[in-house]
């Protein structure tokens, strides 16, 4: 399956996480509901996932935590904040680019409509 059509099921599943949670909940809560949404669909999930990574001489254990990683495509990093802060995109990208990741989804659940807490971040530095 291709990122796009990875992107579209997960969109699917976050929708119906926030309807039937809502808003309100802390991050942890509908983490744990997307990813059981997507593994009923029958997909690989990943879920706080540790990475280390090489800096210059030295190994740098526990270096970030992903939230979700779906059939090592696709990057979802789950917020439910007021706003959503620069920032977060940026770690998406890192995290992207750390695993040679092309597509992640920064998905904030404290959004009164969830179309508008999805937002599509693209490797494009990918090493194929």
């Amino acid at each position: 399956m291709i990122e796009n059509e990875l992107s579209y099921k997960i969109i699917g599943a976050a929708i119906e996480v926030h309807r039937n949670l809502g808003v309100g909940l802390l991050e942890n809560a509908y983490e744990a509901a997307l990813a059981y949404e997507l593994k009923q669909q029958g997909m690989d999930v990943q879920q706080q996932k540790a990475l280390s990574l090489k800096y210059k001489e030295i190994t740098v254990e526990n270096a970030c935590k992903i939230d979700l990683i779906v059939e090592n495509k696709v990057i979802i990093e789950v917020k439910a904040v007021l706003e959503l802060n620069p920032v977060f995109y940026s770690q998406v990208l890192t995290y992207l680019k750390l695993t040679n990741i092309r597509l992640g989804l920064l998905i904030n659940f404290n959004s009164e409509l969830i179309k508008y807490g999805i937002h599509r971040i693209v490797n494009k530095l990918i090493n194929e």
